[in-house]
């Protein structure tokens, strides 16, 4: 099993900042992505970014050129950093952990609790 604890969200004006982060532990094997999700209210989960173990990251064209990424690999921890922030942005943002035995297996997804951002105009 793996548990996913994240910290981060809030309140926060149009225009501001946030960092979110998404720390992993239990059974985390070498080949995993983590990634970032967000539900606004009335709307399907979407995924806002994602990274994987190599590096490779994902951005949602809604966040592209606002919102930074990274990890950090020997402490099994995702950062979202998200800059500029605007009311549509304003969700439950929501870790997940997406990983594999071996290149080609079957992916294992695990999730936080969620963590809500607000953005007021």
């Amino acid at each position: 099993q793996v548990q996913l604890v994240e910290s981060g969200g809030g309140l926060v004006q149009a225009g501001g900042s946030l960092r979110l982060s998404c720390s992993a532990s239990g059974s985390i094997f070498s080949i995993y992505t983590m990634g970032w999700y967000r539900q606004a209210p009335g709307k399907q989960r979407e995924l806002v970014a994602s990274i994987t173990t190599g590096g490779i990251t994902y951005y949602a064209d809604s966040v592209k050129g606002r919102s930074t990424i990274s990890r950090d690999n020997a402490k099994n921890t995702v950062y979202l950093q998200m800059n500029n922030l605007k009311p549509e942005d304003t969700g439950v943002y929501s870790c997940n952990l997406g990983q594999r035995r071996y290149y080609g297996g079957p992916r294992y997804d695990y999730w936080g609790q969620g963590t809500q951002v607000t953005v007021s105009s």
